[in-house]
């Protein structure tokens, strides 16, 4: 059986097109994915002071207050994370495996802020390790 229909929708579409689910009976979530988004948005919009004061508390959110202060107190870092961000997004960088290990999930570490797409691609552990050895190499103050 590779179709399925979605108990919200009522539409039968190909398993792609649902999550995986170890604990069905076929593996898959029984709403599709695009029913599951509207779900996920629309209870976060409901709740959303609720979602707010939870990602605060994870630190996932910084009040605007911080915020400035961090832009203003570090300006090159600031612009550089930016640019960074923005050159993924318009696919000019793409992230690389861990130039020390080889890991996925990585970050684009500054040895030098002024050189804003010059980056080395380093896993949490090994971008830790080169402050660590370096502080902050270039960028110190």
């Amino acid at each position: 059986m590779s179709e399925k229909a979605c108990f919200k929708c009522g539409e039968i579409k190909d398993l792609n097109m649902f999550y995986k689910h170890s604990m069905m009976a076929d593996g898959y979530l029984n709403k599709c994915k695009e029913c599951a988004k509207k779900d996920v948005k629309g209870n976060r919009k409901e709740k959303v002071d609720y979602y707010r004061e939870y990602d605060r508390g994870r630190g996932c959110r910084q009040d605007k207050a911080y915020r400035d202060e961090y832009r203003s107190k570090y300006p090159k870092k600031w612009a550089a994370l930016k640019a960074v961000a923005w050159a993924i997004r318009k696919k000019i960088l793409v992230a690389q495996p861990c130039e020390v290990c080889g890991e996925k999930k990585t970050h684009g570490h500054h040895p030098d802020y002024s050189k804003q797409l010059d980056v080395m691609w380093l896993c949490a552990e090994h971008h830790k390790a080169w402050h660590l050895e370096n502080g902050e190499g270039l960028n110190g103050t």
